[in-house]
């Protein structure tokens, strides 16, 4: 039996049984038996599937279902834009569009429909925001603080991990960009305007102020030449 089989067989038993995160599997006997396959193919799909984060190996103690996180994901993303940008392409850049143009599509939906608390957190982050511009401080987990509370009231856990997805995957690959950084007071207005766009109801100017928001990180990859992959980056957006 293939071995592409066998993972799917594997992942259809876990399905069937729905069998939860952290739930053991059957030994690898039973496996052997349930599969028809030897111990070698058993082990390798395993190993494959572990890799995936779909199943967990715990030596002495045996197999179990893995944590089904997106980590795999994060780990291809990054390293496809990465390698792309050093080939010329401009995949940090097809990266930015698909997270403005998710972002973008979300905030019509909550506009004017954010609990009153979390709206009390974003003016905290957005009033750190400007503390932090104010003494020259860095502003990207303050930034990454505000759009997971922005899109929280979705009670969405997948997009909230796919938005943490994108996030990692892009600071984990960004380069030193071409022209001139942003100003961070403007960073804060822009914030601001979304904060107030999304409280107001008023979806329009809610998505306009996202777009406003990426299109200086977009100008400036749109003239940025791939680097040495050797080179230290030392720069959020």
């Amino acid at each position: 039996m293939a071995a592409r089989d066998l993972q799917e067989r594997i992942k259809k038993l876990i399905i069937d049984r729905r069998l939860a995160s952290g739930a053991p599997l059957p030994t690898e006997p039973e496996l052997m038996e349930y599969l028809g396959a030897s111990r070698n193919s058993v082990r390798e799909a395993l190993k494959a599937l572990q890799a995936m984060g779909i199943v967990e190996i715990r030596h002495g103690f045996g197999t179990y279902v893995g944590p089904m996180s997106l980590a795999p994901m994060i780990e291809g993303l990054a390293f496809r834009t990465v390698a792309g940008h050093y080939r010329g392409e401009d995949s940090l850049l097809q990266l930015l569009e698909l997270r403005e143009a998710v972002e973008t599509g979300l905030v019509s939906r909550l506009a004017g429909r954010i609990p009153d608390a979390d709206l009390v957190e974003l003016d905290g982050l957005v009033d750190r925001m400007d503390e932090e511009a104010a003494r020259g401080a860095g502003l990207a987990e303050t930034d990454r603080a505000f759009h997971a509370t922005l899109y929280r009231g979705l009670d969405n856990v997948l997009l909230s991990e796919v938005l943490e997805a994108f996030w990692d995957a892009f600071h984990r690959v960004r380069t030193d960009l071409g022209g001139e950084p942003q100003d961070p007071k403007v960073t804060c207005r822009q914030h601001r305007e979304i904060l107030d766009a999304v409280r107001s109801g008023d979806s329009p100017r809610a998505e306009e102020a996202i777009r406003e928001h990426f299109g200086n990180i977009r100008a400036r990859l749109s003239t940025t030449a791939p680097r040495s992959p050797h080179t230290r980056h030392n720069e959020r957006v």
